[in-house]
């Protein structure tokens, strides 16, 4: 239920009304965010969706989110991660379908970590065809392998204030010392080598049909995602404005 509206302040209220009045003018957009991890997905898609005025949809949140409201989809999922198997593909549709309701996703979406197979792509296209949409463009965050190794690998974090820094291009004044503490630094399990290793071989393996299915149908952008992350934002206007 919404919250009363005489109960938000009038600052909020006139703020959104500007950018729902700002947004009214914004072509649709229905886009798809594919990219290995540490390509840079997570810095744009704040930039587009603010730009664009569209949700995002990051399929992992929104499972989450359903289980935790007991909507029927979120119960189903609920029954099936207990049991330790996969969220079926057509639950998964059904979610995004029911989040594209909200208010929020009238000016279209961007959809992150899905679809990750050619079988969820033809679901995902197959559910917007009844709805009389379609996916817009899939803006591939394509980046050499080697590149995300030194990006992910040279990443260390200060535990208990979330500061990063990078061996490389943030490094500490002393090495594995954060700046301001003295304390140690850490590096998240997700970013040794031998873990990049393998989420990477499952990411080309499952997801490079998925560029290939939706080129096929002259979706998709390619992107220097090896860039710093301006050019490649000036990269994004570029491509959603042609």
């Amino acid at each position: 239920m919404a919250a009363n509206l005489e109960d938000v302040p009038s600052v909020d209220l006139m703020t959104e009304l500007l950018r729902r009045m700002k947004c009214s003018s914004k072509p649709d957009k229905r886009l798809i965010l594919i990219g290995p991890p540490g390509s840079g997905k997570g810095t744009q898609s704040p930039i587009i969706k603010d730009e664009y005025c569209l949700c995002h949809l990051a399929t992992g949140d929104m499972l989450r989110s359903a289980v935790a409201a007991k909507t029927s989809l979120g119960v189903k999922a609920k029954e099936a991660m207990d049991k330790g198997e996969l969220v079926s593909d057509d639950l998964v549709v059904g979610i995004i379908d029911e989040a594209m309701k909200k208010p929020s996703c009238q000016k279209g979406f961007i959809l992150d970590g899905f679809p990750r197979t050619v079988v969820q792509a033809q679901k995902l296209d197959e559910m917007l065809e009844k709805q009389g949409a379609k996916v817009d463009k899939v803006l591939n965050f394509a980046i050499d392998d080697a590149i995300l190794e030194e990006r992910i690998t040279g990443r260390w974090i200060h535990p208990s204030s979330g500061r990063t820094y990078h061996t490389k291009f943030a490094p500490p004044k002393s090495p594995g010392i954060d700046d301001f503490t003295g304390e140690p630094l850490i590096q998240r399990k997700d970013d040794t080598a031998a873990v990049l290793k393998s989420r990477l071989e499952a990411f080309h393996k499952q997801t490079e049909p998925v560029i290939d299915y939706y080129s096929k149908k002259g979706l998709v952008a390619n992107l220097h995602a090896e860039k710093p992350p301006k050019e490649v934002t000036t990269e994004v206007q570029k491509v959603l404005s042609s």
